[in-house]
């Protein structure tokens, strides 16, 4: 019984000890917790903002670029010279009506620094084309026009609620320049609600996204009480900043701004005191916007790290401890009651994988040196399964790096190659087509990739007008640079030999290019050839003129089909080709037709065979007599059941135009 007492009291001591002993590692494990959190946080923070400062550039950078566009617009310009001309008001308003439609907002606006005449027009109200008001430079909320003409920038974002209007947006201002002066002012507004509802609000618990400018004004805040409106006049700006908890931390943020703008594309972090409690703050700034985009993150509000699987593992946590506990209490007393059984089970333990064992004390007989033997074992065991698991970790941190690498550099790629497409369709002559001949003509542009190396061209002379279907050598990336080349040389031909004559056209822009390339050649065998057709009408004189490299003229009247062949040789081929006119009359119900070879060289049918030219001129006559826009839905179709699950080949165009 006495043996028994000494055992019970031994334990419980031992208990007590353990215990006492868990508080410091409790306190210890808090302080690791929240270390983690920190740094999760951080993270959590830093890919917040730069996900916002993503969301807020592309579709603002495209509004950008637009506005731009149609500041510069030659249409713009010579209107503002001449306000009274109707004929030019009326080709201005035609134009920007088709940036109204692109816009994101279906918006756009147009000031003139001469009459300070306001002109704007949106999806909403009825379209007009008189001023909607006149700004004034005495009225305050007028300055930010004249603020703005005053700055050196080209273009500012501004927040602004315009009292006329009765709209509240975020204005993308760009000034129009003529002859080295300032002529007025063009852009676009973005609804703030939509705006805000769109990058700004957050629906997760501890996260406020921001917009802030240089000067530190709010540009945009989930509560719009808090924007700064009309900064760009330099009113507000101080009632409207950030308010942080003292000066310094008011410091600490710009040196932060500062420092994001000198880094662009990385994020600066600071901890200050926002709202009466301690958060963290990640900026990163947009140069080409002058906007701040900051992340304010609350730590003991947001999820950083998920919850739900956080309170399961700390239950888990507690148990483990729980059992370490009682288990080290049941080996000690085994330890000090049976040993040899205690060895048994801490064999047992090893086997199992446990190899944080608890061993009887060391002893000067047998059952102490088989101790120590385990002891060494289960040390090395456990440090060699540790060196593998760390290197099983390291290996994955770097797999999951290159990933991430990988695909950032992938994005960038993609985002490119949809901005190169976005240049080469605003190169292609639509709207002039559209606007100049509406029904009198049809196209079938389908690029094989995003980008492709096919164009076509379009001029209108006096009583001539020129139409071109241009197949630049490769398609994709390549082709699409070379259309840029092409399209430089077709021009410069057209300046140096006229619309009426197309074969000179081709002769002209064959040494042109060959100019470009001469210097550009090396040892490797480079395609930079291309295909061209150019055909000139005559208004008056009711003929057509066609000279081809490598592509053909069509025509039908619905009875039969003709056809005016190229030239064998393309335009910059190893050897100089020659090009002579031919010559069409231009009578009524003819429809004419040109093709690149994309759309005769295109897969299908059950053997897979090229569509060709047989099967090609069959569809014209069937179609001939069809009004051009349903021509075009008709060949469009008609390639598509060809075609089946074939891949497209190459780049497609085809341009048709009919007078009657």
């Amino acid at each position: 019984m006495a043996m028994l007492g000494l055992r019970g009291k031994s334990l419980l001591a031992l208990l007590l000890a353990c215990v006492i002993a868990l508080v410091p590692a409790a306190l210890i494990g808090w302080q690791v917790v929240d270390s983690i959190r920190t740094h999760f946080g951080e993270a959590f923070a830093r890919n917040t903002t730069l996900l916002q400062r993503e969301k807020i550039f592309a579709p603002l950078s495209r509004e950008l670029a637009l506005s731009l566009r149609l500041a510069d617009s030659e249409v713009t310009r010579q209107w503002l010279r001449d306000e009274t001309d109707i004929a030019k008001r009326e080709l201005f308003f035609r134009e920007a009506e088709g940036y109204r439609r692109d816009f994101r907002d279906h918006s756009y606006f147009l000031i003139s620094n001469r009459t300070h005449a306001y002109y704007f027009n949106d999806g909403k109200s009825p379209h007009t084309e008189s001023a909607r008001y006149l700004l004034r430079a005495d009225k305050a909320d007028d300055s930010w026009y004249f603020n703005t003409l005053r700055d050196t920038a080209t273009f500012n974002i501004n927040v602004n609620h315009d009292s006329q209007l009765k709209v509240t947006k975020a204005w993308i201002n760009v000034i129009v320049h003529e002859g080295g002066q300032k002529v007025g002012l063009a852009g676009t507004g973005l609804e703030l609600t939509t705006f805000l509802n769109d990058f700004i609000r957050s629906r997760e618990a501890g996260i406020t996204p921001m917009i802030l400018n240089r000067q530190g004004a709010i540009q945009a805040h989930p509560d719009p009480r808090l924007i700064a409106l009309n900064s760009a006049s330099g009113k507000g700006q101080a009632a409207r900043g950030l308010q942080l908890g003292d000066a310094q931390e008011q410091q600490a943020l710009r040196l932060a701004m500062r420092q994001a703008e000198s880094r662009p594309g990385e994020v600066a972090m600071l901890w200050a005191t926002l709202g009466g409690k301690q958060q963290l703050l990640a900026l990163s700034f947009i140069p080409e916007l002058g906007w701040h985009v900051v992340t304010a993150v609350d730590l003991n509000a947001a999820r950083v790290f998920d919850g739900p699987w956080l309170t399961p593992a700390l239950i888990a946590l507690a148990v483990l401890l729980a059992a370490l506990l009682l288990g080290f209490a049941y080996a000690v007393e085994k330890l000090v009651l049976r040993p040899i059984s205690q060895l048994r089970k801490s064999a047992q333990a090893m086997a199992a994988g446990q190899y944080e064992v608890a061993l009887p004390a060391e002893r000067d007989d047998e059952i102490g040196e088989l101790s120590a033997a385990f002891g060494v074992m289960a040390h090395k065991v456990c440090s060699h399964t540790s060196e593998l698991e760390h290197r099983v970790r390291e290996r994955t941190r770097a797999l999951e790096e290159a990933n991430r690498e990988m695909a950032a550099a992938h994005k960038k790629i993609d985002d490119s190659i949809d901005y190169a497409s976005l240049i080469q369709r605003a190169m292609l002559p639509d709207r002039q087509l559209v606007q100049a001949l509406g029904e009198k003509h049809a196209v079938l542009w389908r690029p094989r990739d995003v980008v492709g190396g096919d164009f076509y061209v379009y001029r209108a002379g006096d009583h001539t007008l020129l139409f071109g279907v241009v197949d630049c050598a490769g398609h994709g990336v390549p082709g699409a640079l070379m259309t840029m080349l092409a399209h430089a040389a077709i021009d410069q031909a057209i300046v140096d030999v006229g619309m009426d004559d197309p074969a000179g056209i081709l002769t002209r822009c064959d040494r042109i290019l060959r100019g470009m390339l001469r210097e550009e050649r090396s040892g490797h065998v480079l395609a930079t050839n291309m295909d061209a057709g150019f055909a000139c009408v005559d208004l008056q004189a009711r003929t057509v003129t066609f000279a081809g490299a490598k592509i053909a003229l069509y025509y039908s009247d619905g009875d039969d089909v003709g056809e005016l062949p190229g030239a064998r040789r393309a335009i910059g081929d190893k050897r100089i080709g020659e090009y002579q006119n031919a010559q069409l009359p231009l009578q009524a119900g003819r429809s004419f037709y040109m093709t690149t070879d994309g759309f005769l060289d295109q897969a299908g049918g059950e053997l897979g065979f090229g569509f060709g030219s047989s099967r090609f001129a069959e569809m014209i006559r069937r179609h001939a007599r069809l009004p051009l826009d349903e021509q075009g839905q008709a060949f469009s179709a008609t390639l598509a059941e060809y075609q089946g699950r074939h891949a497209q080949r190459d780049d497609i165009t085809m341009l048709c135009f009919r007078f009657d």
